[in-house]
């Protein structure tokens, strides 16, 4: 079963996004992943050479907008998921400056996109300490 991040961290998640995974043949995973599924963040208007990618992390929803807790099965190819961002300062010097309703970004494996997103929420990306 997993834990969900907000009770491990001790408060909500910075934003929410709509994501879509590529399929395999838009060069993207050949199978979904299950939750706990570990992947980075780029920003869609990034050049990753020069800005790097983040360790901002999807907790998958299910089509109730309920966390998904079993985290043996796939998820969707398409869905909502709570992002996370890792690194504190990160949302401080960079994140909250970025993020934004409307934000698109990718869902990233090393420098490969695996899916893209497009930020749907605002939840605590500004007061998360």
């Amino acid at each position: 079963m997993w834990t969900p991040y907000e009770k491990l961290r001790g408060h909500p998640q910075d934003f929410n996004v709509q994501y879509r995974f590529y399929s395999f043949e838009e060069s993207g995973r050949p199978f979904l992943p299950a939750q706990g599924y570990r992947c980075d963040f780029a920003y869609q208007e990034d050049d990753i050479i020069e800005t790097g990618i983040y360790m901002i992390h999807p907790e998958f929803e299910d089509n109730d907008g309920n966390i998904i807790l079993d985290d043996t099965i796939t998820i969707n190819q398409k869905g909502t998921a709570r992002m996370w961002i890792s690194l504190p300062e990160m949302r401080e010097e960079i994140h909250k400056y970025k993020i934004k309703i409307g934000t698109k970004g990718y869902f990233m494996e090393g420098s490969r996109r695996v899916g893209e997103v497009e930020v749907i929420k605002i939840v605590g990306l500004l007061s998360n300490k």
